[in-house]
Protein backbone atom coordinates (compact mmCIF):
# COMPACT_ATOMS: atom_id res chain seq x y z
CA UNK A 1 0.00 0.00 0.00
CA UNK A 2 1.26 3.47 -0.85
CA UNK A 3 -0.30 6.83 -0.02
CA UNK A 4 0.64 10.15 -1.58
CA UNK A 5 0.80 13.71 -0.33
CA UNK A 6 2.35 16.73 -1.99
CA UNK A 7 3.55 20.22 -1.20
CA UNK A 8 4.16 23.27 -3.36
CA UNK A 9 6.35 26.10 -2.06
CA UNK A 10 6.86 29.52 -3.66
CA UNK A 11 9.30 32.15 -2.49
CA UNK A 12 11.89 32.45 0.24
CA UNK A 13 11.63 30.87 3.69
CA UNK A 14 10.14 33.75 5.67
CA UNK A 15 7.83 35.43 3.17
CA UNK A 16 7.13 32.47 0.90
CA UNK A 17 3.92 30.49 0.94
CA UNK A 18 3.02 26.89 0.34
CA UNK A 19 0.18 24.45 0.04
CA UNK A 20 -0.15 20.84 1.13
CA UNK A 21 -2.49 18.32 -0.51
CA UNK A 22 -3.30 14.67 0.08
CA UNK A 23 -4.26 11.93 -2.34
CA UNK A 24 -7.59 11.40 -0.58
CA UNK A 25 -8.53 15.05 -0.89
CA UNK A 26 -8.84 15.47 2.87
CA UNK A 27 -6.35 18.29 2.39
CA UNK A 28 -6.49 20.17 -0.87
CA UNK A 29 -4.10 23.08 -1.23
CA UNK A 30 -4.12 23.68 2.55
CA UNK A 31 -1.94 26.75 3.21
CA UNK A 32 1.25 26.61 5.21
CA UNK A 33 4.25 28.85 5.66
CA UNK A 34 6.79 30.29 8.06
CA UNK A 35 4.12 32.08 10.09
CA UNK A 36 1.95 28.93 10.42
CA UNK A 37 4.98 26.95 11.49
CA UNK A 38 6.84 29.31 13.81
CA UNK A 39 4.13 31.82 14.77
CA UNK A 40 0.36 31.57 15.20
CA UNK A 41 -0.95 32.35 11.71
CA UNK A 42 -3.89 30.43 10.23
CA UNK A 43 -2.96 27.34 8.25
CA UNK A 44 -1.19 24.09 8.99
CA UNK A 45 2.43 22.98 9.37
CA UNK A 46 4.40 19.74 9.10
CA UNK A 47 4.61 19.19 12.87
CA UNK A 48 0.84 19.57 13.31
CA UNK A 49 0.22 17.11 10.48
CA UNK A 50 2.71 14.66 11.99
CA UNK A 51 0.92 14.98 15.34
CA UNK A 52 -2.44 14.25 13.71
CA UNK A 53 -0.98 11.25 11.89
CA UNK A 54 0.61 9.92 15.07
CA UNK A 55 -2.56 10.36 17.14
CA UNK A 56 -4.67 8.62 14.49
CA UNK A 57 -2.20 5.81 13.94
CA UNK A 58 -1.79 5.17 17.66
CA UNK A 59 -5.56 5.12 18.23
CA UNK A 60 -6.09 2.57 15.47
CA UNK A 61 -3.19 0.42 16.70
CA UNK A 62 -4.59 0.47 20.24
CA UNK A 63 -8.03 -0.51 18.94
CA UNK A 64 -6.48 -3.46 17.10
CA UNK A 65 -4.51 -4.64 20.13
CA UNK A 66 -7.60 -4.38 22.32
CA UNK A 67 -9.59 -6.36 19.76
CA UNK A 68 -7.00 -9.14 19.86
CA UNK A 69 -7.81 -9.42 23.59
CA UNK A 70 -11.55 -9.47 22.98
CA UNK A 71 -12.05 -5.84 24.04
CA UNK A 72 -13.74 -3.04 22.10
CA UNK A 73 -13.29 0.60 23.04
CA UNK A 74 -16.30 2.87 23.30
CA UNK A 75 -13.83 5.68 22.59
CA UNK A 76 -10.12 6.36 22.32
CA UNK A 77 -9.12 10.03 22.36
CA UNK A 78 -5.46 10.70 21.62
CA UNK A 79 -3.63 14.02 21.55
CA UNK A 80 -0.09 14.25 20.21
CA UNK A 81 2.15 17.17 21.10
CA UNK A 82 5.09 17.40 18.71
CA UNK A 83 8.15 19.34 19.91
CA UNK A 84 10.33 21.12 17.35
CA UNK A 85 13.62 22.39 18.80
CA UNK A 86 16.69 24.13 17.43
CA UNK A 87 19.47 21.58 17.07
CA UNK A 88 22.88 21.58 15.41
CA UNK A 89 22.40 24.63 13.19
CA UNK A 90 18.82 23.73 12.23
CA UNK A 91 15.65 22.30 13.67
CA UNK A 92 14.70 18.78 14.73
CA UNK A 93 11.60 17.06 16.03
CA UNK A 94 12.89 16.02 19.42
CA UNK A 95 9.78 14.59 21.11
CA UNK A 96 6.17 13.54 20.71
CA UNK A 97 4.01 13.28 23.80
CA UNK A 98 0.81 11.26 23.50
CA UNK A 99 -2.08 11.88 25.88
CA UNK A 100 -4.68 9.13 25.69
CA UNK A 101 -8.13 8.89 27.23
CA UNK A 102 -10.11 5.73 26.52
CA UNK A 103 -13.39 4.14 27.55
CA UNK A 104 -13.09 0.35 27.28
CA UNK A 105 -15.77 -1.79 28.88
CA UNK A 106 -14.28 -4.80 30.66
CA UNK A 107 -10.66 -3.60 30.57
CA UNK A 108 -8.63 -3.36 33.74
CA UNK A 109 -5.88 -0.80 34.31
CA UNK A 110 -3.02 -3.25 33.67
CA UNK A 111 -4.51 -4.61 30.43
CA UNK A 112 -5.04 -1.05 29.19
CA UNK A 113 -1.50 0.03 30.12
CA UNK A 114 0.01 -3.03 28.40
CA UNK A 115 -2.06 -2.45 25.25
CA UNK A 116 -1.24 1.27 25.17
CA UNK A 117 2.50 0.62 25.53
CA UNK A 118 2.36 -1.98 22.76
CA UNK A 119 0.49 0.46 20.49
CA UNK A 120 2.94 3.28 21.26
CA UNK A 121 5.88 1.10 20.25
CA UNK A 122 4.21 -0.64 17.33
CA UNK A 123 2.16 1.88 15.38
CA UNK A 124 3.76 2.64 12.00
CA UNK A 125 4.11 6.37 12.68
CA UNK A 126 5.98 5.67 15.93
CA UNK A 127 8.32 3.42 13.97
CA UNK A 128 8.98 5.94 11.19
CA UNK A 129 10.15 8.58 13.64
CA UNK A 130 13.40 6.63 13.97
CA UNK A 131 13.59 5.41 10.36
CA UNK A 132 16.30 6.01 7.79
CA UNK A 133 15.06 8.58 5.27
CA UNK A 134 15.85 8.03 1.61
CA UNK A 135 15.27 10.39 -1.29
CA UNK A 136 15.14 10.64 -5.06
CA UNK A 137 15.65 14.33 -5.82
CA UNK A 138 15.55 15.74 -9.34
CA UNK A 139 15.76 19.27 -10.67
CA UNK A 140 13.10 20.02 -13.29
Amino acid sequence: MKRKASAVWKGDLKSGTGTISTQSGALSSAPYGFKTRFEDANGTNPEELLGAAHAGCFSMALSNILGESGLTADSIETEAIVTLDKADGGFAITAVHLTVRAKIPGADAQAFEDAANKAKAGCPVSKVLNATITMDARLA
